[in-house]
């Protein structure tokens, strides 16, 4: 009788040493570790949205950065030509009171 009861009482700790075995091995495997990783691939993907946002306000400045300097050189190119005509008209004036006299 009494080797009946070991042996039951043998097969019963057999069987939660499995079940703890089978518990421990899915704790570590995914299963419930998933929300952890879920949670750090959300806090990943915020981060990555954060930074995308800071390149395209950057992206932003720099494009306004270059037209501004695009219309600075277009004024100073205006400015450069209109200062030519005006030199060149003052000396034409001037050659022509030479020519005149």
């Amino acid at each position: 009788m009494q080797n009946k009861e070991e042996g039951v009482k043998l097969q019963i700790a057999i069987r939660c040493a499995r079940a703890a075995n089978l518990l421990s091995s899915l704790r570590n495997s995914g299963h419930f570790g998933a929300t952890i990783n879920n949670e750090d691939l959300d806090v990943e993907k915020e981060i990555m949205r954060r930074e995308i946002g800071d390149l395209k306000v950057e992206l932003v400045r720099e494009r306004m950065k270059r037209k501004k300097l695009q219309l600075s050189i277009l004024m100073e190119v205006v400015l450069h030509v209109a200062m030519l005509l005006l030199v060149s008209g003052l000396l034409l004036i001037i050659a022509f009171k030479f020519i005149q006299n």
